[in-house]
């Protein structure tokens, strides 16, 4: 008789944004002629630039004609893409080889299908708040016991509060795979070179491997600050890295991605190499590779005018960003966030949970925000606003707020 992964079970609820959009949508049969503002789901809205458009089309063109039509591509990404983002990195004086670099469909899919490639007894540790999908893909998986007081058994939670800047601290036990997102999602904090260096220093002591989610770093505005986890010498020895065209080029529905395994990265009982393999050979075993027509359309973002042209489309989504913390700061709301990331970390007022103010936020101001608890315990209390909005509809939205909202 088949039988079913348990470990499913132990899932709280519904995917987050699933249960946010059920709410909105009973929301909207009751109240049918009312606008609803989406300042929540971290999805892009402006077009693709011209440059993006143009490469992306060429892909298409080749298709249509039997010399130029393409099938299956390389497992691992087109060459050309993989030089190309090897050169992106040499240009931030990091160093990373073309046979280290796997292209995929979205950085989420590899954040949760990366630990696959570790063994079940591996300890894990996370931020809290975190994206969820690195805590859902471990409980899947089996790595964690029952979710009791507001957290699942087995996993390390490293705090991120507003007394450390939302920043994590090194873990004060013994762990063995480490997740860190920098810019982090949901509350906008960056790591310093210093803080990423401990990290990385307490990985290469502990034999550990930090899995380190670069999907926002191009927002990133002070120099100082890292863009790369392989800026800290000793990296390439403990580090995966993932990073995204979602967030900077618009591609959340183009869809890809790019992980880094370098060569050098090790674990116990493995030599230089191995963790680079087991990942092309689980990526070669089920995964065909991305689309060749959005991986010609990354070529073009990667290019001089196409890098040109998706600053600006940074720039606008942070300008959204400022104008959401500069007017909700003038309301009398404590926020964080909205430097270096297009997310804006919300304080609820008068002790209000997380779920009581998005329903307070939506039904007052019919404005749509994340729940701070749908990202871990620590985030209770906060809301995530999301600055991928169109500009027109944020300054709406902020209107709706001062306007309609009761303090």
């Amino acid at each position: 008789m088949a039988s079913i992964n348990k470990n499913y079970d132990k899932l709280q609820g519904a995917y987050l944004f699933s249960e946010i959009a059920k709410h909105v949508a009973d929301f909207r049969t009751k109240n049918p002629t009312l606008e609803i503002m989406h300042l929540g789901i971290g999805d892009t809205t402006q077009p693709l630039t011209p440059t993006v458009i143009k490469g992306l089309s060429k892909a298409v063109k080749k298709l249509a004609k039997a010399k130029t039509y393409t099938g299956y591509g390389n497992a691992q990404g087109d060459v050309r893409l993989r030089t190309a983002l090897s050169d992106f990195y040499k240009k931030r004086n990091v160093k990373v080889g073309v046979e280290e670099i796997f292209i995929s469909d979205g950085a989420k899919s590899d954040s949760a299908n990366i630990q696959s490639i570790f063994g079940l007894k591996n300890v894990v540790a996370v931020a809290d708040p975190v994206y969820t999908v690195y805590v859902d893909s471990n409980v899947i998986a089996g790595r964690t016991g029952e979710f009791k007081h507001g957290g699942y058994e087995g996993l390390v939670y490293m705090g991120c509060n507003v007394k450390n800047d939302f920043m994590p601290s090194v873990p004060d036990q013994k762990t063995d795979i480490i997740y860190l997102c920098s810019p982090n999602n949901p509350t906008g904090a960056v790591m310093t070179k210093k803080r990423l260096k401990e990290f990385v220093d307490y990985a290469l002591k502990n034999k550990a491997v930090i899995i380190f989610d670069a999907a926002y770093v191009e927002y990133i505005s002070d120099p100082s600050l890292p863009k790369s986890i392989y800026e800290i010498e000793g990296a390439k020895k403990c580090a995966i890295e993932i990073n995204s065209f979602s967030k900077w080029a618009g591609f959340t529905g183009v869809r890809l991605s790019f992980a880094v395994v370098p060569i050098d990265l090790v674990v116990e009982d493995t030599q230089r190499g191995k963790i680079n393999s087991l990942w092309s050979r689980r990526q070669s075993t089920m995964f065909n590779g991305a689309s060749n027509i959005s991986q010609e359309g990354a070529l073009s973002v990667l290019s001089s005018a196409g890098q040109k042209e998706n600053k600006k489309l940074i720039a606008y989504y942070m300008s959204n960003a400022k104008l959401i913390k500069k007017n909700l700061s003038a309301l009398g709301f404590q926020v964080f966030g909205g430097e270096h990331a297009p997310y804006i970390w919300l304080k609820t007022p008068e002790n209000l949970s997380s779920w009581e103010f998005f329903h307070k936020l939506l039904q007052e101001a019919h404005v749509v925000s994340t729940p701070g608890s749908g990202f871990g315990k620590q985030g209770e209390g906060f809301v995530r606003l999301s600055a991928f909005g169109d500009k027109k509809t944020v300054q709406k939205a902020l209107r709706s707020i001062k306007d309609n909202l009761k303090l």
